[in-house]
């Protein structure tokens, strides 16, 4: 997968070196991920999602897997026969129905976060078809964009990397 560099996060003192040339902004009923992507599900977004009432059975595509060499790492979110957009997606207005507990594959897209020790790297596949990435009206991936968006992944990573210094 060729990806384009967007920004190090170093993961004990938040500072944050960018591309400053590198714009981004999620278009409004866009949904263009919603149909294009197989999505990843963890079994936390599993269980998220079903403390909304919903059955695993209505969302988690156990037929696609997603591997890592041989190893497993999880099922797929399920997509309508008759368009092949996600489960979750309203055809009509372009919104995600479970916007607030959705799959973390979900709201990282984009961008892929990669972490190497204490440093969080952060990409965008160079294929992409998100409309957002480069976007005119778009915003430079900063610190401050990263915590505002992405604050509880980042300090989930954080955490980490303090357990494994104790």
């Amino acid at each position: 997968m060729e990806r384009r560099w967007v920004a190090t996060i170093d993961l004990e003192t938040l500072e944050v070196e960018h591309d400053p040339t590198f714009k981004f902004k999620c278009l409004e009923n866009c949904g263009k991920c919603c149909y294009e992507l197989e999505i990843p599900i963890r079994d936390e977004d599993i269980a998220r999602i079903e403390e909304l009432g919903y059955s695993a059975w209505e969302f988690v595509d156990y037929d696609k897997m997603f591997y890592r060499g041989d190893k497993f790492l999880s099922y797929a979110l399920k997509k309508r026969p008759f368009d092949g957009g996600c489960v979750f997606l309203d055809p009509e207005t372009m919104r995600c129905k479970i916007y607030d507990h959705r799959p973390l594959a979900c709201r990282l897209y984009p961008f892929v976060f990669v972490k190497h020790g204490k440093k969080m790297e952060i990409y965008v596949k160079r294929d992409s078809f998100c409309p957002g990435i480069d976007h005119p009206e778009g915003e430079p991936v900063t610190g401050e964009f990263l915590l505002r968006e992405y604050g509880d992944v980042i300090e989930e990573y954080r955490r980490k990397v303090v357990k494994s210094r104790e």
